[in-house]
């Protein structure tokens, strides 16, 4: 398996289905890289070493993972469907941040808002490329400009995960534009 694929499978398993190798994430996200590793080359074959997850972790251009300060747990930073608690703290966002999607759900976003589907959060850019890259990934891209000062007056919480991702729990469809 390259990096890449690797990385895509370690994202599946640390944000959606530790049980599917066998390990075991903390209320926090974290798994035991030791038993990462094992459990990962138990089921693909000698595929996965502490350096090279490291080199995974570092290089990857998302920044979807972490590792605690000595090493020795790694979680993913957001995108979870399991409940976890990442121990962010609510912060003041941008006046404006941007959220990604693409034309065919235009009209269920009309509906419903932004929701985070089976998500724990809805994920939100400061930078209107990443949003559209985003949306690219579905088909032709929307860009939604969320009015997140408005957000906080109305009692909104936001959170800043470790890799700048912005995340709300919903976005009512009043305060987005195109």
């Amino acid at each position: 398996m390259t990096d890449f694929e690797i990385g895509k499978f370690l994202s599946y398993i640390l944000r959606h289905s530790p049980q599917s190798i066998n390990i075991t994430l903390d209320e926090n996200g974290w798994a035991d890289v030791e038993e990462l590793i094992i459990s990962v080359n138990r089921l693909k074959g000698d595929i996965l070493t502490v350096d090279r997850l490291e080199y995974i972790v570092e290089t990857n251009y998302k920044k979807r993972y972490s590792f605690n300060e000595d090493k020795t747990l790694i979680r993913a930073n957001q995108g979870h469907s399991i409940n976890i608690d990442l121990g962010l703290t609510s912060q003041i966002p941008p006046d404006t941040l941007f959220h990604g999607s693409a034309t065919k759900f235009k009209e269920s976003i009309q509906k419903l808002g932004l929701i985070p589907k089976n998500r724990q959060y809805v994920h939100l850019s400061s930078a209107f490329t990443t949003a559209v890259n985003v949306g690219q990934r579905h088909g032709t891209p929307i860009v939604y400009k969320i009015d997140c000062k408005q957000m906080v007056v109305d009692g909104y919480e936001f959170f800043l995960a470790d890799n700048n991702v912005w995340l709300t729990k919903s976005v009512p469809y009043k305060y987005l534009n195109l």
